[in-house]
């Protein structure tokens, strides 16, 4: 792997984490309140999957959760009472019992984790009774479960192995164990999908009583086994208007359903909202551990190596690992990234407190163009909130890249 540190974008990317030279307390700056850990584990990689996983041969578990817990005891001092804790991967819930039970273990000893809301990955291959029980007495009470089409011809198309007849018996042995909590990932727009089997996957998710469904429309990133079969015309996308068809019955069903838009993809009954993803939204500040995984801390953001040979670092390694993408804190930057996160959230964004960072002719650039969103109607201005409508919901990257490129 390259170490070589060069510049993207105007900023420094590097390998020297920026946990080594910040100090655990700094006047003016709160503690994290969210941790996020990933786990890279899969037995099979998705071909639309572009976060960092592997099919490990030779059992490199035992390593990992070691390590991992070193990583963890070195970010504790930077940690408060957290809030929020999600556990993502990969299939975090291919870990062995006994390897959760340890770092379960090592969470508790290191962390205030109570009344946390606390999430990990599943898929519905991996539940068992035995797991479920371990997780429920390390404090897991919610459980996000990667379902994505209840269509076997469809999860065929994903490369997607599991049955989904599953999912609904993986959601009874975490109620049974006492995960009090559910949701289910779904995709959309997947080559070949009509607009009635999307509704199928959708009410059979709701018959599941979930109390949050994140929906997806198929993304066809870069270097993925998904991408190169589209290019390769194996395949034909979806055409746009039905993926927008797709979108706007999503709304309407899972409105009837009893779950609420509250972020572009994601729906839920009323408090149920994913708290850690909106800390992302939010732009609050994160703590990570496992390789790949990206945190944000007092306006630093990094991304830890995603190679989990770099990342174990030989034996008795502690510490946190080399990190990629490094970005030093810069003002304008958090703004345009307030813009464009903020905007994907119902709540929208609080325009006082935006206009009031900025300089006045920026702020005045921003009330014009906001003017003209309204005029549209793909914006409201309401009590000094800036909030997509539902036609402008559709459009949201595109409007949020117009005003991010004003500041």
């Amino acid at each position: 792997m390259d170490r070589t540190p060069i510049t993207v974008a105007g900023q420094r990317v590097g390998t020297t984490h920026p946990l080594n030279s910040l100090p655990a307390e700094s006047p003016g700056h709160d503690p994290a309140q969210a941790l996020y850990i990933h786990i890279p584990f899969c037995f099979h990689k998705c071909h639309y999957c572009d976060f960092y996983s592997i099919v490990d041969t030779r059992d490199r578990q035992e390593a990992f959760t070691t390590r991992l817990i070193a990583e963890l005891a070195h970010l504790a001092p930077y940690a408060g009472h957290l809030t929020s804790i999600f556990v993502g991967g990969g299939t975090p819930t291919l870990l062995r019992p006994k390897l959760w039970q340890r770092l379960l273990d090592a969470l508790h000893e290191r962390y205030d984790l109570d009344g946390a809301e606390f999430t990990v990955e599943c898929n519905p291959e991996t539940a068992t009774a035995e797991l479920f029980d371990v997780l429920v007495r390390g404090g897991i009470n919610r459980l996000s479960i990667g379902a994505q089409s209840f269509n076997r011809t469809h999860l065929e198309t994903l490369e997607r192995w599991h049955d989904p007849d599953n999912v609904g018996k993986a959601i009874d042995l975490a109620r049974k164990a006492g995960i009090t909590r559910q949701s289910v990932d779904l995709i959309f727009a997947i080559p070949g999908q009509t607009l009635s089997q999307w509704e199928a996957d959708l009410k059979q998710a709701v018959m599941l009583g979930v109390e949050h469904l994140s929906c997806y429309a198929l993304t066809y990133e870069p270097n993925t086994a998904m991408t190169a079969r589209l290019r390769r015309g194996d395949f034909d996308a979806a055409d746009e208007d039905l993926e927008a068809d797709m979108m706007l019955r999503t709304v309407e069903l899972l409105r009837v359903a009893g779950l609420d838009r509250y972020e572009v993809s994601n729906y839920a009954r009323a408090g149920a909202e994913c708290r850690h993803n909106l800390a992302y939204w939010r732009q609050e500040d994160w703590l990570a551990a496992g390789p790949s995984a990206s945190g944000h801390f007092r306006g630093w953001r990094w991304k830890n190596v995603p190679r989990l040979d770099t990342y174990l670092g030989g034996e008795g390694a502690s510490g946190p690992p080399p990190a990629v993408d490094v970005e030093a804190p810069d003002p304008r930057r958090a703004i345009a990234e307030r813009i464009m996160t903020g905007l994907r959230l119902r709540e929208g964004l609080d325009a006082n407190d935006l206009l009031n960072a900025v300089d006045p002719a920026t702020a005045e650039s921003l009330r014009t163009h906001v003017r003209r969103l309204v005029g549209r109607g793909h914006l409201h201005d309401d009590s000094h909130r800036w909030c997509l409508t539902g036609a402008g919901m559709m459009l949201a990257d595109g409007i949020a890249s117009e005003l991010m490129s004003l500041v």
